[in-house]
């Protein structure tokens, strides 16, 4: 393979100590959840490793995941595309176009054959012989199994790669297809989201790049660091949920009090996140903290599960075989009934004491 620069070696072109270089593996580390042990291993991989070259490829698809990608702040996305990686084609960030920009591709995948990733925003049309989405004069379908057949790897950005997103909603007239119904012979990492947090994003690269392997993947493909607990499991209004506490209405007195909004349609319980932990924005905030309930973008098929103001039928999550109606009910009730068990446990205690009395009178 053509010789690469390290990642140290770029940093160290540009003038950075190595003191600051240990402070970014630190950060690194807390990044992806590691503990400090890991620092050292991250820096052994920064030293000597080449940079990864990375192919990115679009097609059906809004760029949203783009956009997210180039706002991540830990690490900064100039850090990751410049210094961490070798982005050698990305149609919509690269310089180049036309005839050079697809001859950067096909020279990065004739010189590291099994050696580079690919990243792929949006998923391919089949319908048509894929006339639907079309790269440089072909079918995009055609340039994904081309980038693909030697790659060490393929990350599918996105709802759109992962799952078919909007695109593949129903009746799908253009065939859109997620990419591994059409990739089968290759590792694929899924990280779904409409888009998917930013962080997220340069987490599971700067993961990959760092220990040369994939990370833990969950039974559908999407690494566990950032999808293993559902956005429920650590929202900040789960007590309200437990306590049956919900909004009814939009911007009713329980909306202004911050109760759950699991009744006017979050799919919170039902999708796996890390939007509650994460968050957006730099960690600023996210749907549900905004005051609107999760729409369930980073789950298979949410296109088509009807309105995201529906609300999810029959949940159980109380540790009873109720779910949300009931459930206010019976905390009502429970408080009642243990408010009845107490005067009722208070009289027989006092008539106990009574008869006690008397019984030792006579």
């Amino acid at each position: 393979m053509s010789h690469i620069e390290t990642f140290y070696e770029v940093m160290r072109r540009q003038g950075i100590t190595r003191r600051s270089f240990m402070k970014y593996c630190s950060l690194t580390a807390a990044a992806l959840g590691l503990s400090p042990a890991y620092v050292p291993q991250i820096a052994n991989a920064m030293e000597n490793k080449p940079r990864t070259p990375v192919l990115w490829l679009h097609g059906l698809e809004c760029t949203c995941c783009s956009e997210s990608f180039i706002r991540s702040a830990h690490p900064l996305v100039k850090d990751v595309v410049l210094s961490m990686l070798s982005l050698d084609y990305d149609d919509t960030l690269m310089a180049a176009a036309g005839h050079q920009a697809e001859a950067a591709l096909e020279d990065t995948i004739q010189k590291y054959k099994g050696e580079y990733i690919l990243a792929v925003e949006g998923n391919p049309p089949l319908n048509e012989d894929g006339m639907f989405c079309i790269i440089g004069g072909k079918p995009f379908v055609d340039q994904l199994k081309h980038a693909a057949k030697h790659a060490k790897a393929i990350i599918a950005w996105g709802s759109c790669a992962s799952w078919g997103c909007v695109q593949a909603a129903r009746p799908n007239p253009t065939q859109a297809t997620p990419i591994h119904k059409v990739i089968t012979d290759k590792p694929i990492i899924k990280v779904p989201g409409c888009p998917p947090i930013a962080e997220v994003m340069t987490g599971v690269i700067t993961y990959m790049l760092t220990f040369g392997k994939l990370p833990e993947l969950d039974r559908q493909g999407r690494p566990k660091m950032f999808y293993g607990q559902r956005i429920h499991d650590k929202c900040y209004r789960r007590p309200h949920f437990d306590a049956g506490q919900f909004v009814e209405e939009w911007d009713d007195e329980f909306a202004r009090k911050g109760y759950c909004l699991y009744k006017v349609g979050c799919k919170g319980p039902t999708t796996y996140n890390a939007c509650s932990t994460v968050r957006w924005n730099e960690g600023t905030s996210f749907p549900i903290q905004a005051g609107h309930g999760c729409i369930g973008c980073s789950e298979d098929g949410f296109w088509d599960k009807g309105s995201f103001y529906n609300r999810l039928t029959d949940i159980h999550q109380f540790g009873i075989e109720k779910n949300a109606d009931e459930i206010g009910t019976a905390v009502a009730g429970g408080v009642g009934a243990a408010i009845a068990a107490h005067a009722a446990v208070s009289a027989i205690k006092r008539l106990s004491s009574k008869n006690d009395s008397e019984d030792t009178s006579a």
